[in-house]
This record gives structure tokens, C-alpha cells and sequence, in this order.
């Protein structure tokens, strides 16, 4: 509306100015507003580029008294050169024909049905593979044939729609997720030793085919994990983007499921831990989403003992400190040994705890006090840690390996777990989104259950497993869950629930 009026006032001021209408002392008192105008103009236009230079430092380089000019990457001449470049940029190939990638493989092999005879099949399908025979990346040409009821055999350590064998995979996964490497090192490692072409995007796309083929794998161990005696506990913080979150990690004898990305509280832990199918011990930390929530616990022992331990070095003049220390050392040893004291029965055991514990108790009595902010910080944590002490004896989660000697009394088998996570934390490789959070969780617990299942872990002993899940269809961890199944129907027509 300003801008209207002034071409309005401009022509007004011709036409009064050409008929003689205009006087001298008019003009003069119109050029005298305009010209306080535009000084009042270039004073706020000194003050905005004041305040803008806090956060473009560039802009206060400009001088006032040069006048604006059209920024040129923003003219139309500017654009047309842009669209002119993009347009002679070198358009990508595309995707290479399977006929090229056959032609160019070292070698070629036939796949037939099993079962039927080569004269009754018909070659329905070509497919180029990488694999890696003898440490050497090949290209096998594959020729795949169909019986007579068109059915297509599947190439033998081959995922579907896949052009690298299994054992890429493998080893592929081993070295970014369990050696800590990153996709491009990986591929430098591969193209090094094995002569492997493989680009960082080849390699992105052969991990997430990998984790949706192990998908159901993943699966299969979380319900071990539920049926389980014993279950180790563990977490850690990561990151998913720039969002904080936790990195959870679940262990019983054979199997493991890490969980990336999760947040940690009692829903996670509900999918992995249903409080209606776990009936066993857990093993954690003292942390509050542990407070009792497992049928029987155990509380780890390590890290009661690092309290104490940092106290007594940290103040080395206080007896007080020692005293605790060199005392609770002594009730931890005792009762390690009564845990590994196959003589003693189940009432033995029981009553080696009840002394265990009355010596806690005594220890523990004269310093059962609330802390309070008027005390030193030292003298907090050891109230902290005494209190902590002796409501862990009241909930009977101290000794529980005494009683169920297979039970560890520490938590640092998951420690030693988490410990190349928290590298890979540490060295800021965390998981940009939720699918390569969950991408890592399938792998990661699949190999880590490998580990704790196969005698020797090692490149061939993976890939022959591995190998065998896809020829026989059914994995390892799944004949296991299909044993447990067994196992307790057998138990319940033996000993049936009765009815109420």
C-alpha cells in the first residue's frame, strides 16, 4: 500500500510541477521529508546488519555506503546455467544385464532339482554370484533349471534375490558388527584380501538382506531366552541419531539377544522377560528396573564390591571404610566357596546362607542410618552403599548362587559382551535410524549365540552352520526351541496341573 501511494504522489507531483501548480517552498519541504526518510532508512539498516552479524559475521564485512546489489546465484541467467550442468552431468549406467555379469564369471555350473533327471528339466533362470572359494572372491555363472512341475532349485549358500554368497555375508557382518570396522574399511578389507569388488552401498544392502534372512532366528532366541534358568542382564547408552537411548543386552548359557536403540524401561523389558513365561533367576545390577522382577534374583556382586573398593582408596585414613571393605571381601569369598562345595545338600546350603547373612547383618548394623545432605559426600555414599547392602540381604538376591551354584555371582559375562559395543559407542558408531538399530540387534545376537553354541568360532565353522540352516530350512536355534517344546509336554503329561 506504501509503495501505491508513492507512485501516486510521484505523478501528482509531475503533473502539479508541469502545470506550475507545484511552489518552490512545496518542493523544497518535499525534499527535505524524503531526504529524512531515507536517512532513517539507513540507520535501521545499520542496526539490522549489526544484529544480524551475531550470526553471520559475513554480513557485517558489507559497507554501508555501497548500494545493494542482486546477489547473481539467485538470477534467472544463474538458474538456466544450473539446469544447463545438471543436464550434462553423466548419467549412471544402470543396473549391469545378468546376461553380462554370466558372460563375465570365471567359471559356470548347472542347478538342478533334486530328484529329477537332467533330460526332464528346462533352464528357466540365469544368475552371476559372487563367492569366495579358497579366500579368492569368484563369479560363478549359475544355470538353474526346473523339473516338470516348474519348481526352481535354490543355489546352495545363496540368499534369495541375492548376488553374493553366504559367506560374504558373514564375514561382512563379522567385521563391521563384532570387529567394530566401519562399512568402508570393510570393503577395503574384503577388496584386499579376497579381491572383492564391493562398494559401501553393496555392503549397506548385504546387511539389512542379511538381518531380514535372520529375522526369524531373531525371534527364536528371544523365546529361548524366556524359557531360560538363568538369564544374565545388562545395558549400556546409545544413540539413534542424535536421540539417547539403550543398548540392552540379554544372555543364558547358548543364547544372546542384544537389543540397539531400545529405551530401557519395564516395556522392553516385558518383550524380551515375560513375567508370565520367565520362571527363573535373573542376574543384574542394582538397577531400579530390576526391583523385584524376577521370580528369584541375583544381584551382582562386582559392583557392590567397586563401592566399597573406591572408598577405602579414595580414603585411605578411614578405617571405617577399610573395615567394611576388608569384611565384606572376606563374607564374598566364604560364600563363594560354599557355592562350590559339592558336599553340602540343599539344607546345608541353606543354613551356610543363613550364617552368611547374619555375619552381613552384624556388619552392616551399626552403620544402618539414612543419608542426609549435612553429611560429606563420603560419608553419603557409604550410608548409600550400606543401605543398599542390606536391603539386597532383605530381598534374599545376595546369595542365590549359594543356593543355585550354577549361578554366577557376578554380572560380567554381559560386561565383557558390551564391551565392543561401548567402544563403537565411544568412537561415535551408533546407529543413524530404528532399522539399522534393529538390523544390528538381529546379527549381533545371531553371531553372539553362534559363539556361545559352536565349539570353535571361527569363519568355517559359522559358514557350515550357517549353510546347513538354509539347505535342511530350519536353523539351530529352532531345533532347539522344538526340543524345548517337546520337552515340556513331556513334563506336563508327567506331572499334569491339577485342577482346582
Amino acid at each position: 500500500m506504501d509503495a501505491l501511494n508513492l507512485v501516486l504522489d510521484l505523478r501528482q507531483i509531475r503533473d502539479d510541477a508541469r502545470s506550475g501548480k507545484l511552489a518552490t517552498d512545496a518542493l523544497v519541504g518535499l525534499i527535505e521529508r524524503q531526504q529524512r526518510t531515507i536517512q532513517d532508512l539507513l540507520a535501521e539498516r545499520r542496526r539490522l546488519r549489526e544484529r544480524l552479524a551475531q550470526y553471520e559475521p559475513e554480513a557485517s564485512h558489507h559497507p554501508a555506503e555501497t548500494p545493494c546489489k542482486p546477489d547473481a546465484s539467485y538470477s534467472v541467467d544463474a538458474e538456466c546455467k544450473r539446469r544447463r550442468r545438471r543436464r550434462r552431468r553423466k548419467k549412471s549406467p544402470g543396473r549391469t544385464p545378468t546376461e553380462v555379469k554370466v558372460a563375465a564369471a570365471e567359471r559356470r555350473e548347472d542347478i538342478y532339482p533334486e530328484g529329477v533327471r537332467p533330460s526332464d528339466c528346462t533352464l528357466v533362470r540365469e544368475r552371476a554370484i559372487w563367492r569366495i572359494e579358497h579366500g579368492r572372491a569368484v563369479r560363478v555363472g549359475y544355470h538353474i533349471f526346473a523339473g516338470p512341475d516348474g519348481i526352481e532349485p535354490r543355489i546352495p549358500g545363496v540368499t534369495p534375490r541375492c548376488e553374493y554368497g553366504i559367506e560374504v555375508l558373514v564375514v561382512l557382518a563379522f567385521l563391521v558388527y563384532l570387529i567394530g570396522m566401519s562399512l568402508d574399511k570393510a570393503c577395503l578389507v574384503l577388496g584386499f584380501f579376497c579381491q572383492l569388488p564391493l562398494s559401501k552401498s553393496q555392503a549397506d544392502a548385504l546387511l539389512r538382506q542379511l538381518a531380514q534372512h535372520w529375522e526369524e532366528e531373531f525371534d527364536t532366541l528371544c523365546e529361548l531366552l524366556a524359557q531360560a534358568a538363568i538369564v544374565y542382564l545388562d545395558e549400556t547408552s546409545w544413540k539413534v541419531g542424535d536421540n539417547g537411548c539403550a543398548l540392552w543386552a540379554f544372555a543364558s548359557d547358548l543364547h544372546r539377544v542384544f537389543l540397539f536403540g531400545c529405551p530401557k524401561d519395564d516395556a522392553t523389558l516385558d518383550k524380551i522377560i515375560p513375567p508370565e513365561k520367565f520362571d527363573g533367576i535373573g542376574v543384574s545390577d542394582d538397577a531400579s528396573v530390576y526391583y523385584q522382577r524376577f521370580p528369584a534374583g541375583q544381584k551382582c556382586w562386582a559392583h557392590l564390591l567397586r563401592k566399597a573398593i573406591k572408598l577405602a582408596l579414595l580414603y585411605p585414613d578411614n578405617a571405617k571404610y577399610q573395615d567394611l571393605l576388608d569384611r565384606l571381601m572376606e563374607i564374598y569369598r566364604d560364600a563363594k566357596r560354599a557355592s562350590a562345595d559339592g558336599r553340602l545338600g540343599a539344607e546345608g546350603l541353606q543354613q551356610r546362607v543363613a550364617d552368611l547373612e547374619g555375619r552381613l547383618a552384624e556388619l552392616l548394623l551399626p552403620h544402618a542410618h539414612q543419608p542426609t545432605k549435612a553429611m560429606p559426600r563420603p560419608e553419603q555414599d557409604f550410608a548409600r552403599l550400606a543401605n543398599e547392602l542390606g536391603r539386597l540381604m532383605m530381598a534374599e538376591e545376595l546369595f542365590t548362587f549359594v543356593l543355585h551354584p550354577a549361578v554366577e555371582p557376578t554380572n560380567n559375562r554381559m560386561e565383557r559382551e558390551l564391551r565392543g559395543p561401548a567402544l563403537d559407542r565411544k568412537a561415535g558408531r551408533t546407529n543413524k535410524t530404528a532399522s539399522g538399530a534393529r538390523r544390528r540387534s538381529v546379527i549381533v545376537s545371531v553371531l553372539q549365540s553362534l559363539r556361545a553354541n559352536l565349539a570353535t568360532f571361527s569363519f568355517q565353522t559359522v559358514l557350515a552352520e550357517v549353510s546347513r540352516w538354509m539347505q535342511n530350512g530350519m536353523s539351530l536355534f529352532q531345533e532347539q526351541w522344538q526340543k524345548l517344546q517337546k520337552k515340556i509336554a513331556t513334563k506336563e503329561q508327567v506331572d499334569p496341573i491339577p485342577s482346582s
